[in-house]
């Protein structure tokens, strides 16, 4: 029992030492890239956006498909969208009025 209680102090000791991440989600990429929208067909979106520069394989059940382009990934579900997520941009500036 002393052993047990030695070791949850040692283990309670190192969440002091813990550090908070805060990443920035909603400063991903640039906020006037339009994304596909979910329920999109794969035909939609390929008519929108053009050819995705990689696309991924489908994989588990139902099955889950990624397209990536150049700011953004989409993910299917069979062949409609279910969500589209734009591409970390570190240390990218945002851009001034004049280049909008």
């Amino acid at each position: 029992m002393p052993r047990l209680l030695a070791l949850l102090a040692l283990l309670m000791s190192f969440s002091v030492f813990a550090e908070t991440l805060h990443i920035p989600v909603g400063q991903q990429g640039y906020g006037n890239v339009a994304l596909p929208q979910f329920g999109e067909s794969q035909r939609a979106v390929l008519e929108r956006f053009g050819l995705a520069d990689t696309e991924h394989p489908s994989v588990g059940n139902p099955p889950i498909t990624r397209w990536d382009y150049r700011e953004f990934s989409v993910y299917f579900e069979h062949s409609h969208v279910i969500n589209s997520v734009r591409h970390h941009q570190p240390g990218a500036a945002r851009p001034s009025k004049e280049q909008q």
